[in-house]
């Protein structure tokens, strides 16, 4: 890589690179393909772990690009083993057990109880159990104690983040902490950033354009701040479709649409 890279792509997978109910991203092909001729990047960034996108990236033809994983808890590099170093999920693990109980992590559960809580298939469901970094789950023990759960855990170093169903817990790090170290890395004259939820929001508000794909089957996101100026544009079209148009749109904007030369 050089310090030449046009456009630095950082997009969500669930709801914006991938469609929501059939995990599909063909609509969104031609904008790939549009970014790899002019020689920017894409990196994916999603709760996913390591084991679950290094597949994913390798179909999406980014294999050759790093990726942000568990939320951005930790970094799946080029050619990195998607099962890879899970000391700091194993330190986690043990941080976990000297807590009050009621919290119900996946590594309490086996590959068939992970699918039947979140509709994976079993196979899907050992690649999400496959964790390095991080631990998500839910709330088992009495609501009133939730606050003392969440207190003793930032006691311990523990960073907690509710997501739409999940509750996770990790060391910390985030898609937007991530994002800056790997725009330091690669240096992108531009950068823009996708995603359909609200811890996609921090990493919108990062890049130099945020996009919030429509999805249908969640509460949208509220305004946020860029949004009135132009700088946070939002989606007509849900998942990869939208994901497509926003991408056409923004090289546009950016007079990136007459690049071609590969990035080497």
């Amino acid at each position: 890589m050089t310090d030449s890279l046009p456009v630095l792509v950082f997009s969500d997978l669930d709801g914006t690179l991938l469609d929501h109910q059939t995990y599909d991203f063909s609509p969104a092909l031609p904008a790939l393909d549009a970014l790899a001729q002019l020689g920017g990047g894409v990196i994916l960034a999603s709760s996913k772990t390591a084991a679950e996108i290094a597949p994913l990236r390798d179909d999406m033809g980014l294999s050759r690009w790093p990726a942000i994983v568990e939320n951005g808890a930790g970094i799946l590099e080029p050619g990195g083993e998607a099962e890879g170093d899970d000391t700091a999920y194993r330190n986690l693990r043990a941080a976990l057990s000297g807590l009050p109980p009621g919290f119900q992590g996946f590594g309490d559960l086996d590959a068939a109880e992970v699918a039947e809580l979140t509709g994976l298939t079993p196979k899907a469901a050992q690649a999400a159990k496959t964790r390095q970094f991080s631990e998500p789950g839910l709330w088992k023990g009495d609501p009133g104690s939730l606050d003392a759960f969440l207190d003793a855990a930032a006691k311990a170093g523990l960073h907690a983040r509710q997501g739409g169903r999940f509750l996770t817990l990790s060391f910390g790090g985030t898609k937007a902490d991530q994002m800056g170290a790997l725009c330091a890395r690669f240096a992108p004259r531009h950068t823009i950033a996708l995603g359909d939820a609200p811890n996609d929001a921090e990493m919108l508000q990062t890049a130099d354009f945020g996009v919030i794909v429509k999805n249908p089957e969640a509460p949208a996101l509220p305004p946020l701040p860029g949004e009135a100026a132009g700088r946070i544009i939002r989606t007509d079209a849900p998942g990869p479709t939208g994901w497509a148009h926003a991408i056409f749109d923004l090289l546009r904007r950016l007079d990136l649409t007459e690049e071609a030369t590969p990035h080497g």
